[in-house]
């Protein structure tokens, strides 16, 4: 069970690497799901917008980008594109650290992989009470 993280022509400062990896198979533990490898891609916004264009035929900006490469829809075998230029637009915006949104965009990327979607206002409450939930876990009352 591989977790990758990998950066693509940008910088990123991504702290405890081996501490994140292990809440990320718990995390799949947690939600029933099986994990078999994951990739994280850090990226710039132009770069996932190609992404976006290419395999979604969306042609906007957005934070990430998730693909499940498997085939057993029980055990994931994933990719998650991150684009760091939305992560610290959206910090800004949101009033918070550029690490907690980082955080909670790595944990919506691995919610979707478990099957959580994000389209519909209840689908979107949903998907934002366990990214606060995984983001609680993680940093505890920070």
């Amino acid at each position: 069970m591989a977790i990758n993280f990998t950066p693509h022509e940008v910088k990123l400062n991504l702290k405890n690497k081996t501490k994140l990896k292990a809440f990320l198979k718990e995390s799949f533990a947690r939600e029933g799901q099986g994990l078999k490898s994951l990739q994280y891609v850090f990226c710039s916004d132009e770069y996932l917008l190609e992404i976006n264009q290419q395999f979604l035929q969306h042609d906007t900006l957005t934070d990430i980008v998730t693909f499940e490469l498997g085939t057993d829809p029980k055990v994931t075998e994933g990719e998650i594109y991150i684009s760091v230029d939305r992560v610290k637009e959206n910090a800004f915006k949101f009033q918070v650290s550029e690490e907690q949104e980082l955080h909670r965009v790595i944990f919506h990327g691995a919610l979707h992989l478990c099957g959580y979607k994000d389209k519909g206002k209840v689908h979107a409450a949903t998907m934002r009470n366990k990214e606060n939930e995984y983001l609680s876990l993680y940093f505890g009352d920070k």
